[in-house]
């Protein structure tokens, strides 16, 4: 089956990131575009960056990085969420080069890999690689300069005195980088998908690819020059880097994240109005809600105000931002809309923050689609889907089964060029014009897209059933005491035994359960899968759990590494 989306709002279509920013600046040259925080002893202030100061920041550092001779080259960036990273992003962009965004959380070792296979001419990088890039001086003779965001460092640029020196050139007539050419179709952006450096596949993007995708995300999602967005999700992930640009189209302003714990401080101080995350963090929110509420006694009082404010909703009259205040409150009080993205999130989670009067829009992409591919809208969603295509993009099954499950493919002008420097991997992926996704899904009658789950994450039994984890860990996730699990095959035999990983609180089991040992903790887990197992046909049946209160290990955008983590499974079985 195929479907198209029909726009919700007449948006307006720009051909590179550089119109982007300059429609922004015209449109809203006095509005915040960035919200700074500045620490300085014990005293924290706060800076505005209007686009107009954005703009005349971009056209300084790009004029200084062509005078250093940058111009069609390839420069890194590697840094935290910082102003200076969506700076140099832009200047390298609009008419510079090509802009290699790296994964801050890389280690040594494949941070330098990933340099070397990207062939960067330079790198712009935070204070806290110097030793690294110190390292990369003395083995590394392709990358001519070291720019440091922090200052002059050893053998390297301040970031600073390069915009100095390019605002300088601008005002003494240099218009190199003003009057830079671009084509939107070429390859403007290369990103490492997640990976170690052997394995990850480097992903090219054009200027195309990433304006199109914030031509139709504006298609269907209302964002107002009022909103504020905080960056949480990484820069170097697109839904980062091309979240920021879509939010900066609507002169929204955009503050920087501290960090996974100070979010509900973040929230509060940025006054912020939408939050892009991925699910997990959303269901951890939620969860913690719950927790205070039924802490304080009042689930049954909380419960009957969400029946009262839902039947006033039915007759056109929305009170939950001023019955759930206290509720609403705990989230900084102004968050109006929450995009969840990279995986499928729990829909009592999303009915629980509707009925605060918080929208929970969800949204499906990759990479190597600019990201977003489907998503829901302001006029279309559905519980447990993840919307419908963009307007852009044409979405199918691919050899549908019997239920009409099968991988999900798509076409549009946001799917990447290819991988770099890897035709086979390309070959395989991009097929007469479609690009298989490796996920499966299926689409009602109404063209709503749902995700089943990955199809390297499918268990293939002996008798032939196919088992989707996905499906079976959103029931286990549901239990309150579970933080995460993962579910997979053990190998037994010459079959596989479906199993769960399961990762539980241990501070809900401490306070609530603080009697329990560690057997007998599991014991009680095992009751409760058994009872999840009664839901479920026999051969879903989970028969094995390995339980502990460790973090699984994550790629950036909180995905579990399940190939890691199976073999870190069989490592200590095979020690014990």
């Amino acid at each position: 089956m195929k479907v198209k989306s029909k726009k919700v709002y007449d948006a307006p279509r720009f051909k590179n990131i550089r119109e982007v920013l300059g429609n922004s600046v015209k449109l809203y040259p006095d509005s915040t575009a960035f919200i700074l925080k500045e620490k300085k002893e014990n005293e924290v202030t706060y800076k505005n960056i209007t686009f107009t100061q954005l703009q005349e920041e971009v056209n300084s550092l790009g004029t200084a990085l062509i005078s250093l001779g940058l111009k069609g080259k390839r420069t890194a960036i590697i840094s935290p969420n910082r102003y200076e990273w969506c700076v140099s992003y832009l200047a390298i962009l609009n008419g510079v080069g090509i802009a290699v965004p790296l994964d801050k959380s890389l280690p040594e070792e494949e941070l330098i890999g990933s340099l070397e296979r990207s062939k960067a001419d330079a790198v712009i990088f935070d204070k806290k690689y110097e030793e690294t890039m110190k390292k990369l001086q003395k083995e590394n003779d392709t990358l001519k300069y070291y720019i440091c965001m922090d200052g002059e460092g050893e053998n390297s640029i301040s970031y600073t005195e390069l915009v100095k020196k390019g605002k300088k050139e601008l005002e003494e007539g240099n218009t190199k980088y003003l009057d830079a050419e671009i084509d939107e179709n070429a390859m403007s952006i290369i990103l490492f998908t997640s990976g170690t450096t052997s394995n990850a596949k480097a992903v090219m993007l054009s200027h195309k690819n990433i304006a199109e995708n914030i031509y139709a995300l504006n298609s269907i999602v209302k964002i107002y020059p009022t909103d504020v967005s905080l960056a949480f999700l990484p820069f170097h992930h697109t839904f980062g880097s091309t979240g920021f640009l879509f939010f900066a189209s609507n002169g929204a302003a955009t503050a920087f994240c501290d960090g996974i714990r100070y979010i509900p401080q973040n929230l509060k101080e940025y006054k912020v109005s939408i939050f892009v995350c991925v699910p997990l963090l959303l269901e951890s929110m939620y969860k913690k809600i719950n927790l205070e509420i039924a802490k304080q006694g009042k689930t049954k009082i909380v419960n009957m105000a969400k029946t009262f404010t839902n039947a006033t909703l039915k007759l056109g009259i929305d009170i939950r931002k001023k019955v759930f205040k206290p509720i609403i409150n705990q989230l900084g009080g102004y968050i109006r809309l929450a995009v969840s993205g990279a995986a499928a999130i729990d829909k009592n989670v999303v009915k629980g923050f509707n009925a605060l009067g918080i929208r929970i829009i969800q949204g499906y992409g990759l990479t190597e689609t600019s990201p977003v591919l489907i998503a829901e809208n302001d006029r279309y969603t559905r519980l447990g889907s993840v919307g419908i295509p963009l307007v852009n993009v044409d979405v199918e099954i691919d050899n549908p089964n019997e239920k009409g499950i099968g991988e999900i493919k798509a076409k549009g002008p946001n799917v990447m060029l290819g991988y770099y420097e890897n035709e086979e991997a390309t070959k395989e992926v991009l097929k007469d014009g479609w690009f298989y996704t490796g996920d499966l899904g299926y689409i009602d009658k109404d063209g709503f897209v749902f995700i089943t789950g990955r199809k390297k994450n499918v268990i293939v039994l002996k008798n032939g059933k196919n088992i989707y984890p996905e499906e079976i860990e959103k029931k286990l996730d549901k239990l309150p005491y579970i933080a995460e699990s993962m579910v997979f095959g053990y190998p037994k035999e010459d079959d596989l035994m479906v199993s769960a990983k399961i990762v539980y609180q241990k501070e809900y089991i401490e306070e609530k359960y603080p009697q329990l040992s560690k057997d007998e903790i599991k014991d009680m887990i095992w009751k409760d899968v058994k009872e999840i197992n009664q839901s479920m046909p026999n051969y879903k049946h989970i028969k094995k759990i390995v339980i502990t209160d460790e973090p699984m290990i994550k790629t950036t955008t909180q995905k579990v590494k399940r190939h890691e983590e199976m073999k870190k499974i069989l490592e200590e079985e095979n020690e014990n």
